[in-house]
């Protein structure tokens, strides 16, 4: 199995949707839902961590995302990502990285 389709092989008794509690993330072609720390989207009839390969810092990106920026906050693993503009930004050694 590549990095990039990691089954999330223990997620078989929640259904995630509009309304299931969890937060929504657009993501290209998908919608990924948080939880637990983790993304996880429908690919395939079961669910992927879907993380993001590599990286990728977001250019020219000169707001500083923080409480009260009015971004949506997702927990990431050990950081918060921020939505902004159809992306997740994390703050990683002084820039912007685009997940």
């Amino acid at each position: 199995m590549s990095p990039l389709h990691q089954e999330h092989a223990s997620h078989d008794t929640h259904t995630h949707g509009p309304g299931c509690g969890h937060t929504e993330v657009p993501h290209g072609d998908h919608v990924d839902y948080a939880h637990d720390g983790h993304l996880h989207r429908e690919h395939a009839g079961h669910w992927d961590e879907c993380e993001a390969g590599g990286h990728t810092t977001h250019e020219g990106h000169d707001h500083h995302h923080g409480e009260g920026c009015g971004h949506q906050r997702v927990q990431h693993g050990n950081h918060v990502d921020y939505l902004h503009d159809g992306h997740r930004h994390a703050q990683h050694d002084g820039h912007w990285d685009d997940h």
